[in-house]
């Protein structure tokens, strides 16, 4: 089997576990590539996270890192994420245990598959996002406008400091803390949280990913649209924006272990 690593690049503790499960893997008779830039912290050689022709992506880092690298791979890969961060909702594993769990890699893994959103503007493919879009005005203390429409019809309108678009995956990220609700991974949807809304009224829906959501933002301020923390593109002030599930859905190494069990896990660090 061949094998692709990536290591955030600010902690050697993690550049350094990264190099154990080098080892590990060589010995057990697999070839292993580490990408660019944690190739360069070693003073190795590297190959892209999208270029790379590998059966799977080990990651050792918290969420940011393995956002950025699900961002740069042309085709999915399994991706299996070993915590080296804050909570790390992405990664499956924990240091102490993951050691363990990548020496059965060899034998064969299962693969489990999260839901992405596409974003597009005026047909125009705006990025890809696992976790969410976040749609929020360019200028601090001022609202947007918005209004969400559902097959062509308009469900609501209201202000806000702005709108996250979350996939179930993202729904444990910044749509959690905005007071989304956690949503089962397994459910295909697209989960909206107005951020700061002028009016309680305005609450976060969960739409199934077969209907057609565009959300039109009619506002005098200008906007961004902010892509799992990774990418921005400027909306201007007044946009359409079409949400779509993606065809490539990110895939995971499947480690066996409940969501459910593994939110409760998560959030006692908290």
């Amino acid at each position: 089997m061949k094998f692709l690593l990536v290591s955030r690049i600010d902690n050697r503790d993690a550049l350094a576990f990264c190099e154990k499960i080098h080892a590990l893997l060589t010995a057990e008779g697999c070839e292993v590539l580490f990408d660019r830039d944690t190739a360069a912290s070693l003073g190795r050689k590297g190959a892209p996270p999208g270029g790379a022709a590998a059966d799977a992506v080990i990651v050792v880092g918290g969420d940011g890192t393995i956002l950025r690298t699900i961002q740069q791979m042309d085709r999915p890969l399994p991706l299996l994420g070993v915590n080296w961060g804050e909570v790390g909702f992405l990664a499956d594993l924990e240091p102490d245990e993951a050691l363990a769990f990548i020496r059965t890699l060899p034998g064969g893994f299962g693969v489990e598959e999260r839901m992405r959103i596409s974003l597009k503007k005026d047909t125009k493919h705006l990025g890809t996002a696992l976790n969410e879009a976040l749609i929020v005005t360019t200028r601090p203390a001022k609202m947007l406008r918005f209004s969400i429409i559902i097959d062509g019809v308009v469900a609501e309108q209201f202000r806000a400091d702005g709108l996250l678009v979350s996939t179930p995956t993202g729904s444990t990220a910044y749509a959690m803390s905005a007071g989304g609700p956690i949503v089962d991974p397994r459910v295909q949807g697209f989960l909206l949280v107005p951020l700061a809304p002028y009016l309680l009224s305005s609450r976060p829906h969960l739409i199934d990913s077969t209907r057609r959501l565009e959300i039109r933002l009619e506002s005098a301020k200008p906007a961004n649209l902010v892509i799992d923390g990774q990418q921005t593109a400027g909306l201007g002030t007044s946009s359409t924006i079409e949400v779509c599930r993606s065809d490539k859905p990110a895939l995971f190494v499947d480690v066996k272990r409940n969501f459910f069990e593994k939110v409760d896990r998560k959030l006692r660090k908290l």
